[in-house]
């Protein structure tokens, strides 16, 4: 699938003069048409986390928002209760609710979530959804998707012990229900945290992640059947010149349709930069051209219902335990041509988006851009 019509790389973004989230690893985001969220994170360095002025000290107790249109930062004040357990935490977000499962505050392991928490980004307000029902145990480092209004949680650890534990939320009736998939133990994907997961209505597929001392290949595939309830293993076709990526885990994942893109990671010996596309149809592996601006391992990555993707921070320094606050993006689609013509227009006239809703509309712009513009 073509990279951006511009190039074959990243572009970075820069916000002289803006105050932006400093360098962070472990957070989550997601995205819809308007925004880039960015949710909680670590950072061990005193200085470089806010030092006295950050009272979550070496966590990020915040809820960040990068406005496309305008190219701006801007950290949202909530109300409500925002977790504490602000790494490795999972997050989707469906329709203007952000939903955040489990995570773990410092010590990690030791005080771990098994809560939802929702915020809803328009109202700018957080709450606790009280759930029944057998809950998954008080985890970080897991992976979640919602399917038809349920929400499926896979793995995770404790701090001690690693996870092949399978959740399902009806999110209608906000029980909880412990899944037994009809195969024997020894049919069970390996016990793993950090790893990611992709869908296609009809099964969830595992990839990546490992534990501590692990990190799992991409030969294969493990997938959930929700019709069948049970686990497949899935043979995945390699590069025809490289063969296949390389085992990782603290990846992140997008996908669009059919096709899911991994980049990213750790595989215990080096942080990787790569971007590879997966086709839930064929299982081809196809490494895309593109690379990272540098390589990074707990960054966090989101796409935009356009095809574009964002990729904000991470650890970028093993040996420093240095993390990094950058943002760049990728389209993995190419544009429509609706998408080519609004960001020349914002680029030419940045001042669209100050300007009242009424004259947008006597300029001639829908409703859907006007909202993108707020």
């Amino acid at each position: 699938m073509p990279t951006s019509p511009n190039n074959n790389a990243s572009d970075c973004l820069y916000f002289p003069g803006q105050r932006t989230p400093t360098a962070r690893s472990g957070h989550r985001c997601v995205a819809d048409n308007t925004n880039l969220y960015v949710f909680g994170g670590y950072n061990p360095d005193y200085d470089e986390s806010g030092g006295s002025e950050n009272e979550d000290y070496p966590l990020f107790r915040e809820l960040w928002r990068y406005h496309f249109a305008t190219g701006r930062w801007q950290q949202i004040q909530t109300e409500g209760y925002m977790p504490t357990e602000l790494a490795s935490m999972s997050a989707v977000l469906h329709g203007n609710n952000l939903l955040v499962f489990g995570g773990t505050g410092i010590p990690f392991g030791e005080n771990n979530s098994n809560d939802v928490h929702v915020c809803n980004v328009k109202y700018k307000r957080w709450s606790l959804l009280n759930c029944r029902g057998k809950k998954p145990n008080r985890i970080y480092g897991q992976a979640m998707v919602i399917i038809n209004g349920f929400l499926y949680v896979f793995g995770g650890t404790t701090g001690y012990n690693y996870s092949t534990d399978l959740h399902r939320l009806d999110l209608t009736s906000r029980e909880w229900i412990y899944l037994k998939p009809n195969n024997p133990p020894d049919d069970f994907p390996e016990e793993r945290y950090r790893h990611e997961i992709a869908h296609d209505g009809q099964r969830i597929y595992l990839l990546g992640g490992g534990t501590s001392w692990t990190s799992y290949p991409l030969d294969k595939v493990h997938a959930y059947n929700l019709e069948t309830n049970s686990w497949e293993e899935i043979v995945t076709k390699p590069h025809d010149k490289i063969g296949y990526p390389a085992p990782r885990r603290c990846h992140s994942c997008v996908q669009i349709q059919n096709n899911v893109f991994i980049c990213g990671g750790y595989n215990g010996e080096i942080i990787l930069s790569d971007l590879w596309k997966i086709d839930l149809q064929c299982f081809q592996w196809i490494k895309l051209p593109a690379t990272m601006p540098e390589p990074a391992y707990f960054h966090c990555a989101a796409v935009t219902p356009a095809g574009c993707m964002y990729i904000h921070g991470g650890v970028v320094d093993i040996l420093e335990n240095k993390r990094t606050g950058s943002l760049f993006k990728i389209w993995l689609t190419v544009p429509s041509l609706l998408e080519l013509c609004w960001e020349k227009l914002l680029k030419v006239f940045p001042h669209l988006t100050t300007l009242p809703t009424m004259q947008l509309l006597n300029l001639g712009l829908t409703q859907e851009l006007i909202e993108r513009l707020k």
